[in-house]
């Protein structure tokens, strides 16, 4: 079995999760070590010659939603450093541009890094686990 780079494996992640659910994708070939790319929004297809791939060699890369990533661990992280703040939060979310007003609060709050390294070292620890789940032996 081929083993691969955490930080490859990493980097497909953030590529998937970079867009709207869906938009984006990656796909693992365990046999070959490659990782191929989609992208709606950008016109790129590395998976144009699927006949030529072993599909149960294929895995695809989850986005952040499928490991509970987003919502999930913003809600986590407001429970624990702005429980006063929770129901303004849930707010946020009901419209547009959760994100970048979320972001805005917490730079408010001086909590801004914080969240980047919360959100950091949990998509770390998850994406391991999920390698490990899916038996894709790591190089680092």
């Amino acid at each position: 079995m081929t083993k691969f780079l955490f930080s490859e494996i990493e980097n497909a992640f953030m590529y998937v999760a970079s867009a709207m659910y869906g938009m984006n994708s990656a796909v693992l070939c365990k046999d070959t070590g490659k990782i191929l790319y989609r992208s709606d929004m950008a016109g790129i297809n590395e998976i144009e010659d699927e006949d030529d791939l072993d599909w149960d060699q294929c895995i695809e890369i989850p986005h952040k939603n499928d490991l509970g990533l987003g919502r999930n661990l913003v809600f986590e992280f407001v429970e624990e450093h702005l429980p006063d703040d929770y129901d303004r939060v849930r707010q946020i979310f009901r419209g547009r541009g959760a994100y970048s007003s979320y972001k805005t609060l917490l730079e408010r709050r001086g909590l801004l890094k914080k969240w980047y390294d919360t959100e950091n070292s949990r998509e770390e620890q998850v994406l391991r686990k999920w390698c490990k789940e899916n038996e894709i032996e790591l190089d680092g």
